[in-house]
Parts: structure tokens; C-alpha cells; sequence
């Protein structure tokens, strides 16, 4: 009780310095949540599920901090969820919320849908990925009213590459999965490893389609025979074989990657800087740890709340506008303010390294230096990006 007590009175503390001096007229706030994952078909091991409200539940954590403060200063949320089952459903119902006269979305779908939605997007809508991964949608495929609450794969990969850079495990042996997914981890990966000094020795891809519950410690020790590596990277966004890897390996050497230690936008480890009030927050609203795809949810939903805040107007345009302004940065439980690149709409975030029980460190590190801010060395850099979006 004291702590639920304490954390509110600290965010009420941090989020009413912020506000109008005069409260206007009621602003009505309407947020459209439009999430559809596509069946990945059988998976090969026993690997956990994702919550089929992954997203959706963080989504619905935000619009509650946000009427926290809203209630105060005349400002009222809504969320307005569709949880679709199929592409052509999420792009209806994106469509059908649009005419309806919602601005500000969040949307956690794959690449190719949120691409289907953008074309019907128009210039009054604002849309946060709260869902998409893919470096195509930072470097070249880019939309002047998207945003990205998600990390990136480069930017998962950097701080992964940083880490393995710090420890001097320089020499590494990658293991890339069939699917999409997978390959475009991969690839984010070796462009990392190039960056920031790993050498990837060997460069495998997982051929086999069998179960591996029964015969993983035959299996890998021969798959991953090589002279010397210092670590293992893995690249099985859905689990397939990952998480057979550790400690199967012909050499004694530590998994990172998708399995093993692994860079996250979220993990329930994740408890500093007043993190656990968030994750104990959540777990009562869901009954379930915060993932990142709750926590990009979250982070695009307050994103909103914090421009509406500082504006007192639920207009896209404005919203859009405060977000790559100097006046606004999201207090979001990673030690730092954090704020919008202006190039390609990527929110700029720390990037825990965690393996399932325990956090490992958090990227960016000290000793990557940029000219400007040490959270452009994760991800796509302005020089190395086509996007202009605010230009």
C-alpha cells in the first residue's frame, strides 16, 4: 500500500509540473489500437506462447496513467481496441476508426500490414508501431506521420554488439533461422558486428525441421564444431531451436541473441528507476509480466498523453508537432528522458540485456561516443538513414 501510494504521488508530482496553467474546455482523447498477428504455424519446441494480449494490455495500462493526470485538467481518454484475425480485418478496422473521426493511433501488426495501413492513413492521422521491427521502415520506406515505439532489430543488435565489443568476445558464431523474422535479425546483426568490431567466424543457417526435445545434445554439439568462438549468437525470433543451443555447443561458450542473454525493449527484470512500480502496476491489471510489446504499447500511449498534456489539444497535427519539438520527452522507467529521432520517428531508448531470471547490463555503453547523443549509436544514425520525415 504505501509503495502503490508513493509511486502515485511521485508520477502526479512529475506529470502536474507539466501542465496548462489554465484548464480549458474538455479535451476528449481518442486513441484507435488496431493489433493482428499472423499464425507462425508449428513451432519445433516447447517454447512459451506470447500472450495473445501482448500489446493491447500495455496499451490499456497507459490510457489509464493518462487519465490519471487527464482527470484533473478536463482531459478525457479512450481507447478503442480491435484485435483482429486476419490482415484485410486490421486494415478495415484502421479504416472504419479513421472515418470515424480517430486521429492517433497505435498499431501492432507486421511490416507488410502497417505498410497496408499507411497507404490508407491520411495526412490528419497519426500512427505509433508499437509492433514492426524491421529496419526497412527506419532507413527507406518511410512516412512523415509514423512513428516507432518499438526498438528496432539494429537497435537490439547494436547494443548487443556493444556488449559483446566490451567484454572483448570478439570472435562469434551465428546460427540464423528460416524465417523472415530470423533473417532479418540476422542481417541486422552482421551490419552491427561490422560496426563495432565483432568478427563473425562462422555464418550458419538452420537447416533442420526436426523437434529437437529428444535429440538436441546430438545435434548441435556437431552443428556448432568450429576451431574457437567466444560466444554463440543466435537468430530464432519464434523459438524453434534457440533455446536447445545453450549448453549444448561443441565449445564451452555463452548464448546470446534471440536466446540466452538477449536485447530487449522490456523484460520483467527490468526494476530500476522506479520500473518495478511499473511492472507491479501491471502485472495486477493483466495478471502476467510486462513484455515489449506491452511496453511499446505503453510507450506510444504516453507518448500521446505527454504531448496532450503540454498542448491541451488531442490534434494530430499538434501532437505530431510537440513530439519533434525540444519541449517534449517521455519519462519511461529507462533512467532518462527520452525523445523521438527527427529523421525516421524511432523513439530512442536504452536496450536491456537480459537472459530470463536476471538483467545483465543496458545498452548504450560508455566508451561508444557520438557527436551528438550516445543513444544514436543504437540503430540507424541520420547519415545512414534515407528518412526525412521532419525535414
Amino acid at each position: 500500500m504505501f509503495r502503490s501510494v508513493s509511486m502515485i504521488a511521485t508520477f502526479l508530482f512529475i506529470t502536474l509540473a507539466q501542465l496548462p496553467s489554465v484548464a480549458a474546455d474538455t479535451v476528449e482523447v481518442n486513441v484507435g489500437y488496431v493489433q493482428w498477428t499472423p499464425d507462425s504455424g508449428p513451432v519445433l519446441s516447447n517454447v512459451l506462447p506470447e500472450p495473445a494480449d501482448a500489446g493491447l494490455q500495455g496499451a490499456e495500462l497507459a490510457m489509464a496513467d493518462n487519465s490519471t493526470t487527464g482527470k484533473f485538467i478536463g482531459h478525457r481518454y479512450e481507447l478503442t481496441p480491435y484485435v483482429a484475425d486476419s490482415e484485410q480485418a486490421a486494415i478495415l478496422a484502421f479504416e472504419n476508426l479513421q472515418q470515424e473521426g480517430v486521429q492517433l493511433f497505435v498499431v501492432n501488426v507486421p511490416a507488410s500490414t502497417l505498410a497496408a495501413i499507411m497507404d490508407k492513413a491520411t495526412a490528419d492521422t497519426l500512427v505509433f508501431n508499437a509492433g514492426a521491427a524491421d529496419d526497412a521502415l527506419r532507413t527507406r520506406e518511410c512516412h512523415n506521420n509514423l512513428l516507432h515505439s518499438i526498438p528496432s532489430y539494429a537497435m537490439l543488435t547494436d547494443a548487443l554488439s556493444q556488449w559483446l565489443q566490451l567484454r572483448r568476445w570478439n570472435k562469434v558464431f551465428l546460427i540464423t533461422g528460416p524465417t523472415e523474422a530470423d533473417v532479418a535479425w540476422a542481417d541486422a546483426f552482421r551490419r552491427s558486428a561490422k560496426r563495432f568490431g565483432v568478427k563473425i567466424i562462422e555464418d550458419r543457417p538452420w537447416t533442420f525441421d526436426a523437434d529437437l526435445r529428444r535429440t538436441a545434445s546430438k545435434e548441435l554439439p556437431l552443428f556448432t564444431q568450429a576451431k574457437d568462438y567466444d560466444a554463440v549468437v543466435v537468430a530464432d525470433v519464434r523459438g524453434d531451436f534457440g533455446e536447445y543451443v545453450p549448453f549444448n555447443t561443441w565449445l564451452p561458450r555463452p548464448v546470446v541473441g534471440t536466446q540466452g542473454m538477449s536485447p530487449v525493449a522490456w523484460h520483467r527484470v527490468v526494476e530500476s528507476w522506479g520500473a518495478a512500480q511499473l511492472q507491479s502496476r501491471f502485472n495486477d491489471l493483466a495478471g502476467r509480466d510486462m513484455n515489449s510489446a506491452d511496453y511499446a504499447a505503453w510507450a506510444a500511449v504516453r507518448s500521446i498523453g505527454t504531448a496532450v498534456t503540454q498542448i491541451g489539444s488531442a490534434d494530430a497535427r499538434s501532437v505530431r508537432q510537440l513530439i519533434f519539438s525540444e519541449r517534449f520527452q517521455l519519462a519511461a522507467f529507462k533512467g532518462r528522458k527520452l525523445t523521438y529521432r527527427l529523421w525516421n520517428g524511432q523513439l530512442r531508448q536504452p536496450i536491456p540485456l537480459v537472459h530470463p531470471r536476471g538483467l545483465v547490463a543496458t545498452a548504450p555503453f560508455e566508451g561508444f561516443i557520438h557527436p551528438l547523443t550516445e543513444m544514436d549509436t543504437l540503430g540507424f544514425d541520420e547519415p545512414e538513414s534515407t528518412c526525412r520525415i521532419n525535414g
